[in-house]
């Protein structure tokens, strides 16, 4: 197989008309009319030549210009044009390919470097960047071009419905998308010096001008968007996403709290302790990985310990993991759904019940072993006893336990979900989530404790607020081929999902988290590349022309111008540790296993 595969790789290379080619071919053009549009006989004026790099092989393009005499009016070869623009020698093929490499399949420069290449088209980096640029270009032209082919085909299907939403970062401008759900269309883009109503409110009215007012509009709950969409479309129904709703009325009620555990524990430096712990201990352990090892074993199948040796090392250093652990817990959906600080606060909890049993069960004789497994009791004795620390779990675990029950009202981001940031609820009736949700705003008022904590109070008043943007019958509409009920969708999830993917090739092509840089330089129009894998949307685009390339040099030769984290050393654990640290009931193992030991 090795060998076949060598074989059909040499043939590759030797059947490329590079390779057929012993000197680069040269094709003639000429104009395609003899005959000026005044029916007088062309002249040839000149003729000229320029090297073409194409995706097939480059070669030389031998062109002859003819002239009017009467008019003195110039004609040119349109197959040439069709072929590679004009006062340019890198052909179209080229360029659709960079584009898609970029910005589809989200390789770095140097692998669209090297793939040109091989094909033997030698470009440098930053002509590879500006033919990226150039393919925005030209495939925002033709989206404009397309704009009432892409209304006449949302119309059809009864209007559309706008997801709007912007991402941004630092200083840098907000780029805003506009989308309708029901056909995947990316409908527009802009960039905004930010996502105040000011700035929202032209680009809205653009949407207005090119597509009409939709159905409805989802977004996030943003005071610009809010007065924005309320001043463009006020005929339009206005959705609240539920997870944007549920996620800004857990930080109202949970955020004050956390943040009182968070400094208790930043006061403690309690993370930075149990790291350095855990390395230390590791370090003792070492030299005793096998041994090491087996006992992780037999704590993890609750075996009884026939060597006690190494058990105040041991449990240190899983104890620490299993600590350090509870915050990594989560289920994708990010604060105030997820509460890792809050999991490792209850694991220190769980830890000092225990501590007093394993310390009177170390061995005697391990003076230093024990001497550190002391100072994890001490690490973990002064957080516990902080006088903010207690008070500060107990007033988060009830108000965690609202807000979860807010979640199971709502039937969205729901606790040990398992879809992250991409959970678009379940298909439950909107009737009945709208019901729980009353059954929830009622008992913030009829329960004592609630109705006397300003927080829920806050709560209550955005669900008040917001209530009548949160629910929805769905909506009858009428098509050319009768009426239709179509259902918004409760989330914006379509297009956060978008921004994060964008995000995510970002980070894989640069190796940069940050999109300042980024959404500084890039073209707002950049977003339209999601549409090329909409098959609908590519026929509306392409119009009669068979691919991106003849369609940009339609555009062209109409005259429309192209302007153009590292691991935490905590996470190099010891073979057979890593299961421990997620046991939740490690402590309690251990002090059975030193008792039967």
């Amino acid at each position: 197989m090795a060998a076949l595969n060598r074989c059909l790789e040499r043939l590759g290379q030797e059947t490329r008309p590079a390779s057929l080619f012993a000197r680069v071919p040269m094709v003639r053009f000429r104009p395609e009319r003899d005959a000026c549009l005044c029916d007088s006989k062309l002249n040839v004026q000149k003729t000229r030549r320029k090297t073409v790099l194409s995706m097939i092989t480059p070669f030389t393009a031998h062109e002859t210009i003819l002239e009017c005499p009467q008019c003195s009016r110039r004609f040119h070869s349109e197959a040439l044009r069709r072929l590679v623009p004009r006062c340019c020698n890198v052909a179209w093929d080229v360029l659709v390919f960079v584009g898609r490499a970029l910005f589809e399949q989200h390789q770095n420069i140097e692998q669209v470097r090297q793939e040109l290449f091989v094909r033997h088209v030698d470009l440098c980096a930053s002509e590879i960047e500006y033919l990226g640029q150039k393919f925005i270009t030209y495939l925002a032209i033709a989206h404009r071009r397309a704009t009432p082919r892409i209304n006449r085909a949302m119309q059809l299907s009864g209007g559309y419905i706008l997801h709007l939403d912007a991402t941004h970062e630092a200083d840098a401008p907000a780029l805003m998308t506009g989308l309708d759900s029901l056909s995947q269309f990316v409908l527009a883009n802009g960039k905004l010096p930010s996502e105040r109503s000011e700035y929202i409110i032209p680009f809205l009215k653009r949407l207005r001008r090119d597509y009409g007012e939709p159905i409805a509009c989802v977004h996030d709950m943003g005071t610009g968007i809010l007065k924005a969409v309320a001043a463009v479309f006020p005929n339009s129904r206005d959705f609240i996403c539920h997870f944007h709703f549920l996620r800004d009325v857990g930080k109202d009620l949970i955020e004050p709290c956390y943040s009182k555990l968070r400094s208790c524990l930043r006061t403690h430096a309690a993370t930075t302790k149990f790291s350095a712990l855990v390395r230390q201990v590791r370090q003792q352990l070492e030299p005793h990985s096998i041994g090491a090892q087996q006992l992780a074993k037999l704590i993890q199948r609750a075996e009884p310990l026939s060597d006690m040796a190494l058990l105040p090392l041991v449990s240190t250093y899983s104890l620490a993991l299993w600590c350090l652990q509870g915050k990594q817990n989560g289920d994708g959906y990010g604060f105030p759904f997820d509460r890792p600080l809050l999991e490792f606060a209850q694991r220190l909890l769980i830890l000092i019940e225990y501590l007093p049993d394993l310390v009177q069960r170390l061995p005697a004789k391990d003076r230093t072993g024990n001497r550190i497994f002391y100072k994890l009791v001490r690490q973990v004795i002064d957080v516990v006893q902080d006088p903010v620390f207690e008070p500060a779990v107990e007033e988060l675990r009830w108000r965690c336990r609202l807000f979860d029950d807010l979640r199971e009202k709502m039937r969205i981001a729901l606790p040990d979900g398992d879809k992250g940031l991409n959970d678009e609820g379940s298909s439950q009736a909107m009737d009945n989530i709208k019901k729980g949700v009353g059954q929830f705003r009622r008992r913030l008022d009829t329960n004592t404790k609630f109705a006397d904590d300003p927080l829920c109070r806050k709560v209550a008043k955005q669900i008040d607020q917001y209530g009548a943007k949160l629910f929805t019958d769905p909506i009858e509409i009428n098509t050319p081929t009768g009426a239709a009920t179509i259902y918004p969708q409760r989330t914006n999830n379509i297009l956060e999902q978008f921004f994060r993917r964008q995000r995510r090739e970002y980070r894989r092509r640069t190796g940069n988290n940050s999109m300042r840089k980024r959404l500084q330089t890039m073209l707002a129009d950049t977003p339209l590349v999601k549409n090329l894998s909409n098959p609908d949307y590519v026929d509306i685009l392409l119009h009669g022309n068979s691919t991106l390339e003849e369609l940009f040099a339609e555009i062209e030769m109409n005259g429309e111008k192209c302007d153009t984290k590292s691991v935490p050393d905590t996470e190099r654990l010891l073979p057979g540790f890593r299961p421990l640290s997620n046991l939740p009931s490690l402590p309690e193992q251990i002090v059975r296993l030193a008792t039967t030991g």
